[in-house]
């Protein structure tokens, strides 16, 4: 068995490959990020454990056996769930990637945002919070927008004061709620322009559950979106791909 181990800023991934079959965990952190990926593997034997993501030298210190960058684990992770992609989409709690690939599955070009939350998962669970929505709950209730107004500021704090006023001032919730995550969009769509949009998109990361943002995107880049069953494992999945390859 071979396993692949994605440790993020807001979860942690695990895959085990065997035989070309899968199974996989994902939990939720809060502190201690590599206490929760020490539980997910106890137990386990693999022949072959690569981390990736922001914990991976951390992890191979540890326990893996080696690590792969999060671009590398993205790429193979995305095509083994769609393998004619060419654009990869990756919006996580702190930080969002685009990736392009040629038609092999190599990569050619990648971006990153800045060092700042705006944009990412931290960003929208901020927001529901300051509207009084659950982070589950917030891309539905955003569809039942009525009205379009816009959210000036991606800064989530400045963005946070601009939310209350905007309440304050008898704008709906739902409408607000709308604008947020237009603006989110708006800001993938602007890293996306830069490597240059090839379909299919594949659609990764925390954010890609939001329904709100999987509408927007597709309307506003007129293409195709696809999104996984799981989106959170698409790192861990290529880890644990480059763990068999290696073998």
């Amino acid at each position: 068995m071979f396993g692949g181990l994605d440790i993020g800023s807001r979860s942690v991934s695990l895959v085990e490959l065997l035989n070309g079959d899968y199974t996989y965990r994902v939990e939720e952190i809060s502190h201690s990020p590599l206490e929760k990926a020490q539980e997910l593997i106890e137990g386990k034997s693999f022949k072959r454990l690569v981390a990736t993501g922001y914990g991976r030298h951390a992890a191979k210190a540890r326990y893996a056996h080696e690590v792969i960058t999060e671009i590398k684990a993205y790429a193979l992770g995305a095509r083994f769930f769609l393998p004619e992609v060419r654009t990869i989409l990756d919006v996580g709690g702190q930080d969002t990637k685009v990736i392009l690939l040629d038609e092999k599955g190599n990569v050619v070009d990648f971006q990153m945002n800045e060092k700042c939350s705006a944009g990412t998962g931290k960003f929208l669970e901020v927001m529901a919070k300051a509207l009084g929505y659950s982070l589950q709950e917030f891309g539905a209730c955003a569809l039942k927008s009525e009205k379009k107004i816009r959210i000036s500021s991606m800064c989530t704090v400045f963005a946070e004061s601009e939310v209350i006023s905007l309440l304050h001032e008898g704008e709906r919730r739902e409408d607000v709620a709308y604008a947020l995550h237009n603006s989110i969009v708006e800001r993938a769509a602007g890293l996306l322009k830069r490597v240059g949009v090839k379909e299919p998109l594949f659609f990764a990361g925390g954010v890609a559950k939001n329904p709100c943002v999987r509408k927007l995107l597709k309307e506003k880049l007129k293409v195709e979106v696809f999104v996984p069953e799981e989106p959170q494992i698409v790192g861990a999945l290529g880890a644990a791909l480059y763990a068999e390859a290696k073998n």
